[in-house]
């Protein structure tokens, strides 16, 4: 099944519902993290009114999840006037795999505007070479195309503070939306693979993703979207960095910072 095809799963006015995660997204021994977070998102903006735009998402993954049946749920920790502050689970076998504290705001007045940061020079497209079709890149890689123009290829030792380049989904044509773009960001791998010289597992560990109030509906999930991560810090097997997803055009769709670890 495909990622847009489960998100339509997803149910409107629901405490919590079951869902299948899908086969053909694995990430090593795992289920996509990103796909897990995403759908986490799709389930709480199908519980509120559209004009709650979800801001801000933390997420930590707490174990790793695995294709099959799973259960999403949440509840609402406070809710203002124009804010929602909600947590989100998704478990398995009753574990929790995914937990998450979201926060979903409506629009209002401000005298405050400041544009989002233009995306970093990543060259374009075609400047670039995409993951090789090996036995090393993961499953769920293979549901996107890629174009590093940042930094070099994962595993070919060459170290640098920077990793990324350009990213869609390689067959889906789809309305894109937040949860889209959550699958968009997670795509990537953590930006220290580059700086080993040999595989190693690596995977995020924490996480949260920010959202500017964006029009979506023009934009498509083939469209070429811009990624650069920026290592802030890594030693003892964990790491720090942040990150942005442009559009094409160098408008800022979302803000991402992660921790991570890192078996090498």
């Amino acid at each position: 099944m495909q990622f847009h095809q489960t998100l339509a799963l997803i149910k409107a006015n629901q405490n919590h519902q079951d869902i299948e995660l899908p086969q053909g997204w694995a990430q090593g021994r795992a289920f996509f993290g990103g796909f897990s977070a995403a759908l986490a998102a799709q389930f709480l903006l199908r519980q509120f009114a559209a004009e709650y735009h979800l801001r801000s998402m933390s997420i930590s993954f707490v174990a790793p999840a695995a294709p099959g049946s799973a259960t999403l749920s949440y509840r609402i920790l406070r809710q203002g006037s124009s804010v929602i502050q909600v947590a989100v689970e998704l478990k398995q076998q009753g574990d929790v795999m995914l937990s998450a504290l979201a926060s979903l705001g409506k629009a209002r007045a401000s005298q405050v505007h400041v544009d989002g940061e233009r995306a970093p020079d990543l060259k374009t497209v075609n400047d670039g070479p995409g993951l090789p079709d090996a036995e090393i890149v993961p499953e769920f890689a293979k549901n996107y195309d890629y174009r590093i123009t940042s930094g070099g290829m994962p595993f070919s030792g060459q170290p640098g503070r920077t990793f990324g380049g350009w990213i869609r989904f390689r067959h889906e044509q789809e309305t894109l939306t937040t949860a889209a773009i959550i699958a968009l960001v997670d795509a990537w791998p953590p930006a220290v693979l580059p700086h080993l010289k040999q595989p190693a597992p690596a995977s995020s560990l924490t996480w949260t993703i920010e959202f500017p109030d964006k029009d979506l509906s023009t934009f498509n999930t083939h469209d070429w979207y811009q990624y650069e991560a920026f290592i802030e810090h890594a030693a003892d097997g964990y790491g720090h960095s942040r990150a942005g997803l442009w559009r094409e055009d160098g408008e800022l769709l979302a803000i991402s910072r992660q921790s991570f670890t890192v078996f090498a």
